[in-house]
């Protein structure tokens, strides 16, 4: 695991190196991505049935085939353990509580002169979400991204998630019956954000669609904004952990691991003012490491994409942590709430020793889908204004007009825009010649 030293000659070099994390390469991509996509605009369901065929090694030979059925996902739900199926109603519970204090309301001013100024919240008519299910399948990204479409009151919620062989999980079949998600299809990648965003003569297209992916799906939702709204290009997960001397290095090392695991391009990293710490930590990496059952992926990914930073004092390590941006951030420190303030560019913030970071994968409440790669300088976690649009709402008055009329023709005047200008000195005289 690489250790950065901030008094290193080589440091910015290095540190340079962490911040280009983000940059996945999807020029390599894009034209195949592109081509997968043209193919659904042209050739719709036949096309997804040849990608299926293609990269998830089975045969869907009719619409039915790629379908999940509600009665498959109820048996699934009634299969489930007590305590399974308690977890889960646990996880829901939660981050519904927490999405309902994000509802955005409408609301109207009333002016004094008759003018009526407002916004009108309209939540959009269908949403796509996608849930990955490659090397793992995520029913907690099932939660994530469909309880604040249900709480911004979407009427029709689409899901896509692959099947490699023709094999759906049934931990995603029991969520998608909890969150009452009745349009499923077992279609993953590129292929099914190409559904989503274009539809064909089975399935209708979506306005928005959101959810993480590989670089494929990514370079996907780059592809289709615009033609549909999207939440983010997120890309491989990512931990940023800022501890001091009072740390304990046995959770950091299982909170590092927890990114690690994910895939082999997700990023570790730990910042610290403490060389004991960084020495501590790395030890019981090793130890931990060989005996996890994804240790293959875990080991990719803390050989390649890990770094400690050891800085000169917190304040450093502050600076360093807003730099990263990170997806993930946990601060260990004998007095979190005092670093809190200066934090500037995170997605989530889990403040304490007991704030483990995959409290907030499953049910601390906050969403899990996050900006990645530096991204958190720019763009929020998932929420329930993303599957909220906003109209303005305007009712001028006659009296209204005439204090503001002269002065927006004259800004149109400006613009060379003459009958923008009339638009409105028409409607002026009207009211003068009404007044006189």
């Amino acid at each position: 695991m690489k250790v950065l030293d901030v008094r290193s000659n080589t440091f910015e070099s290095d540190f340079e190196v962490l911040l280009m994390r983000g940059k996945m390469d999807m020029k390599e991509v894009s034209f195949i991505v592109q081509g997968l996509l043209d193919e659904i605009i042209q050739n719709g369901l036949e096309a997804i049935k040849s990608h299926i065929a293609r990269f998830d090694s089975w045969e869907a030979r009719h619409f039915q085939d790629i379908c999940i059925t509600p009665q498959e996902c109820l048996k699934a739900y009634n299969d489930l353990s007590p305590q399974l199926k308690s977890a889960l109603h646990l996880a829901y519970d939660r981050i519904y509580a927490f999405h309902q204090k994000q509802k955005v309301k409408s609301w109207i001013d009333c002016e004094e002169n008759g003018n009526i100024l407002g916004s009108k919240a309209i939540p959009m008519e269908r949403a796509g979400l996608y849930i990955p299910g490659g090397k793992a399948a995520y029913p907690s990204s099932l939660l994530m991204n469909a309880i604040p479409a249900i709480v911004a009151g979407v009427k029709e919620i689409v899901v896509c998630s692959p099947t490699p062989h023709n094999e759906p999980n049934p931990l995603l079949l029991a969520a998608l019956h909890l969150c009452q998600i009745t349009e499923v299809y077992k279609v993953g990648g590129a292929s099914a954000i190409g559904l989503m965003a274009y539809g064909c003569k089975e399935v209708k297209k979506t306005d928005v669609i959101t959810g993480p992916g590989n670089i494929f799906v990514a370079c996907a939702k780059k592809l289709v904004f615009g033609d549909v709204n999207i939440d983010m290009v997120a890309g491989p997960s990512e931990i940023a952990i800022i501890a001091d001397s009072q740390a304990n290095p046995l959770y950091i090392a299982y909170d590092l691991l927890s990114q690690a695991e994910h895939d082999e391009m997700a990023s570790s990293i730990l910042i610290s003012d403490n060389a004991k710490l960084i020495e501590s930590v790395k030890k019981h990496i090793a130890e931990i490491l060989p005996t996890m059952p994804r240790a293959k992926i875990a080991q990719a990914s803390i050989e390649n994409r890990a770094v400690m930073i050891h800085t000169r004092n917190i304040k450093e390590s502050i600076e360093i942590t807003n730099t990263i941006a990170p997806e993930h951030l946990e601060i260990l420190t004998k007095s979190p709430f005092d670093v809190l303030p200066y934090i500037k560019h995170a997605g989530a913030i889990f403040l304490g020793e007991y704030s483990s970071e995959p409290i907030g994968d499953y049910l601390a409440g906050p969403n899990h889908t996050l900006p990645t790669g530096g991204s958190a300088r720019f763009f929020s976690p998932l929420g329930v204004e993303h599957f909220i649009k906003r109209s303005s709402i305007i009712s001028f008055s006659s009296n209204a007009l005439a204090e503001v009329g002269e002065a927006c023709a004259l800004l149109a005047q400006c613009e060379s825009l003459s009958a923008h200008a009339q638009a409105v000195l028409t409607r002026l005289e009207n009211v003068k010649n009404k007044k006189g």
